[in-house]
């Protein structure tokens, strides 16, 4: 008997022991139908674990130092899964109370930020004392997607049945006694969720602004002077423009665009079509078609791998995700998943 042959009898028997271990750099896939997270070595293109994260997973984000995921699940829960990526398991899920359908997530500054469209709401998460330390509401219909500019003090929200973005930005208040000392993160000098403290704490302003209708995936431009959206049921893509909370331009978009990601240097804008087979790219400077990239099925979840040479597309009637070349702009390579890939991240261990 070969040594390989040996290997793999001790592997029948083992089973976990045998498991590869979760790498540095790691691509996370959510299955919805089959209500799973894929963790993916993007070296190899395989799948080194799966791990069961409750029902309708639809988004998932990654801690700041790689390894805890957490994962929205959707339609009629209230639950955050998450995830130990070093393990390979599940731990205790995030009760969300009364904050029903979770949907967008982003992990930034310590905080887990999140949309819960049942309640019209977005808030924080904060895992160093495992509670919701802050919820705003938007007032406005299916409260999707989220994210959260670099120096926290700004938080862009999608409201798919409404057609609006909400900008929902921290004011800081005159303080009658006084200015209150800085600190960091969203919440300084104040109890996030609650009114200001008279040392200056934040207040927040929410600005509701009209984009097109089905308004869904949208991304923040690297110099956050930017957030282009995709207005899924209209077919085109609204510009706006941070500093003034106005609609600068609308440009034609693909047939059923719900992602957009911009490319980590800011020059290219890539556009998903879940009814057709090639994934759109815009020169962001121009606001032109610069290619299109075609694709063995449509595409839906869009992610930018850090570093800027490689971005991943799930194809989910293919049950794949496709590795797209920032470079050459062309398809490099697919993973086999399970059944209805969508959520995507990226997961880089520290």
């Amino acid at each position: 008997m070969t040594f390989r042959s040996l290997l793999s009898l001790v592997c029948l028997g083992a089973g976990s022991l045998c498991a590869a271990s979760t790498p540095a750099n790691a691509l996370l896939v959510l299955e919805k139908e089959q209500n799973t997270l894929v963790i993916v070595d993007p070296g190899s293109l395989t799948i080194v674990a799966r791990v069961p994260v409750g029902h309708d997973p639809h988004e998932v984000a990654v801690s700041d130092d790689g390894k805890t995921a957490y994962i929205s699940n959707y339609i009629g829960g209230n639950t955050i899964a998450v995830v130990d990526l070093v393990a390979q398991k599940a731990l205790t899920p995030i009760d969300l109370g009364a904050l029903r359908s979770p949907h967008g997530l982003e992990f930034d500054g310590g905080k887990l930020y999140f949309t819960a469209e049942g309640a019209k709401v977005v808030g924080s998460y904060d895992p160093a004392t495992q509670k919701i330390d802050w919820v705003i509401g938007t007032g406005q219909d299916r409260t999707h997607m989220v994210t959260v500019s670099k120096d926290l003090k700004t938080i862009f929200t999608s409201n798919v049945s409404s057609g609006t973005i909400s900008v929902i930005a921290q004011q800081m208040p005159a303080s009658p006694r006084g200015a209150g000392a800085p600190g960091r993160g969203p919440f300084p000098g104040g109890r996030p969720g609650g009114p200001p403290m008279r040392g200056g704490g934040p207040d927040w302003e929410v600005t509701n602004i009209a984009v097109g209708h089905g308004s869904e995936g949208f991304d923040l431009t690297p110099d956050g002077k930017e957030l282009w959206v995709a207005n899924a049921q209209d077919q085109t893509i609204s510009i706006i423009d941070v500093a003034s909370r106005k609609v600068v331009e609308t440009i034609p978009s693909t047939r059923a665009a719900n992602r957009l990601k911009i490319t980590p240097n800011g020059k290219y804008v890539f556009v998903s079509d879940m009814n057709g087979d090639d994934l759109l790219v815009l020169d962001a400077a121009t606001r032109k078609e610069y290619k299109k990239i075609a694709l063995p099925a449509s595409s839906e979840g869009l992610l930018m791998a850090p570093g800027g040479r490689t971005a991943y597309t799930t194809l989910n009637t293919r049950d794949a995700v496709a590795v797209i070349d920032l470079e050459t702009m062309k398809m490099t390579g697919e993973v086999k998943t399970g059944r209805g890939p969508d959520g995507l991240a990226w997961a880089a261990r520290k």
